[in-house]
């Protein structure tokens, strides 16, 4: 996720109000001013969220499940209404919002089936002894999501968090607070008053969520969001989970189709605008192939450029970040083949770009550019493009194209990321979880393991009493019990 400070801006003119304002990424026009959360209503949720969450835990798993399945059918009925303020808000086009949806939707469904059948474990111990884990809610959850993919990132943490007995307070971007509002009014019927509570706000709302009393605090975003989190959960003792920024390698191997190479690499590095958390953003190909791979991969650049299929980045604050990469590694020597210079007109275009010539030191190939950008460094071998990728302090994916299994093999063993995809920049099977490494993160951020974050485990060790040690050596029924009172002279007519 960026770095970047957003565009929204915190309204405080006492004559206009405050809230949040978000403008049209297309055209540059103001949409509308959202109510930012007060101090007092962030505690006050935190409060009703505390008062709930005693009675959402002793509901039965079985029960949960059921009332995600209903909030999914919801989501389900309201995708198109999302959609569109998915793509006013963040220029996302709205055949992939609703794909986003879609997949939020297949989430919540799959979160509802693994809930009730979230087990403990039994432990060997001695024969007449029983010992075995169970596992418990941690209590209040804040879940603070992103705007790249707002409803499918969203419904995973919501998703683990309340099937698993944990009250949720869920803070969307300050990117599209309105999705997000709308996104919580959707879900909320579907629980009890005080389950699921949505709170609107930039960075102090954060914050003030952060150092709350609460007891999860789950956190897809920017690398240095993400550490003032950590710093804030190790104060108050909140469990923290957390999916921050990468800067994944894409290693083209020698064997491969340049074409091939440079559609996968097209696909990792323009889609969604760049605007993916595991998007190509730095490519290093072998020296054998790199001439016809970097002409494939420009023309892969011309032609989305060409036909228009390149979204508007978020907003121009991060427009602005992105080309600022680039223009630095222009000036320390690379090369625009393609794209590379802001578009005249409205909105916060930009377009697909392809930089060769690339190096090392360059911020482009250290940072997260997280925009339509694919830097290329020529590497003379596979280990030289290995050791490259192995580079730096993000740890979130790395891609690697090759029908070399021993380099194959070598990659996975080496790569410090937390996500290895091998000949497909994305994909994988459902249920699939990964823990980021390094400044990418911390904790398991989907699939059944998601379940574990949420959730605390107590040890039960139950014993065979020794001989004599009880007061009854069978059953103390209630006739047994009587009879004992009788002998005694305790039952009085």
């Amino acid at each position: 996720m960026p770095t970047t400070a957003t565009e929204v801006t915190t309204r405080r003119d006492p004559a206009e109000g405050s809230g949040i304002t978000i403008r049209d990424p297309r055209t540059g026009e103001v949409l509308w001013t959202v109510p930012e959360a007060e101090p007092g209503a962030v505690h006050h949720a935190v409060e009703v969220a505390r008062r709930a969450a005693g009675e959402w835990a002793a509901t039965a798993p079985a029960e949960r499940g059921a009332a995600l399945r209903t909030a999914a059918k919801a989501l389900e009925a309201a995708a198109q209404e999302l959609a569109g303020l998915n793509a006013s808000e963040t220029g996302r086009p709205v055949g992939e919002a609703l794909a986003g949806i879609a997949a939020g939707v297949s989430t919540l469904e799959q979160y509802a089936e693994l809930g009730p059948v979230h087990r403990g474990h039994s432990l060997r111990g001695n024969r007449l002894a029983s010992d075995y884990t169970v596992a418990e809610p941690r209590g209040v959850a804040v879940l603070l999501t992103p705007w790249n993919d707002p409803v499918a990132v969203a419904c995973g943490l919501i998703g683990a968090a309340l099937v698993t007995g944990n009250t949720v307070i869920h803070k969307p971007s300050e990117r599209c607070p309105r999705l997000g509002e709308a996104l919580g009014e959707v879900l909320a019927p579907a629980f009890p008053p005080g389950v699921f509570l949505t709170i609107s706000g930039g960075a102090d709302v954060g914050a003030l969520l952060s150092e709350a009393d609460v007891d999860v605090l789950a956190h897809v975003g920017s690398s240095a969001s993400g550490a003032r989190i950590a710093r804030a959960g190790a104060l108050t003792g909140a469990h923290v989970i957390r999916e921050n920024g990468g800067n994944d390698p894409l290693l083209v191997d020698r064997d491969v189709d340049p074409a091939w190479a440079a559609e996968q690499a097209a696909i990792g590095a323009f889609s969604n605008s760049g605007q993916i958390c595991t998007s190509v953003e730095r490519i290093y190909v072998h020296q054998d192939i790199a001439a016809e791979f970097c002409a494939a991969l420009e023309a892969e650049a011309a032609a989305r450029n060409s036909n228009g299929s390149v979204a508007p980045l978020v907003d121009l604050r991060m427009r602005d970040e992105v080309h600022a990469h680039v223009t630095a590694a222009l000036n320390q020597g690379a090369r625009a083949v393609e794209g590379g210079v802001l578009p005249d007109g409205p909105g916060s275009f930009y377009p697909a770009t392809v930089l060769l010539g690339c190096t090392e030191g360059m911020q482009v190939m250290t940072e997260e550019t997280f925009g339509p950008v694919a830097p290329v460094q020529v590497v003379e071998t596979f280990d030289d493009g290995l050791r490259l990728a192995c580079s730096g302090k993000y740890g979130l994916a790395a891609t690697v194209l090759s029908g070399n299994i021993a380099h194959i093999q070598q990659a996975v063993a080496s790569l410090p990321v937390g996500t290895v995809k091998v000949n497909e920049v994305f994909g994988g099977a459902p249920g699939g979880a990964a823990q980021p490494r390094g400044e990418s993160g911390h904790g398991f951020g989907y699939g059944p393991e998601l379940l574990d974050e949420f959730s605390q485990v107590k040890v039960v060790h139950i014993a065979a009493p020794p001989a004599g040690a009880m007061r009854y050596a069978g059953p103390a029924t209630e006739e047994r019990a009587a009879e004992e009172r009788a002998a005694e002279g305790q039952d009085q007519p």
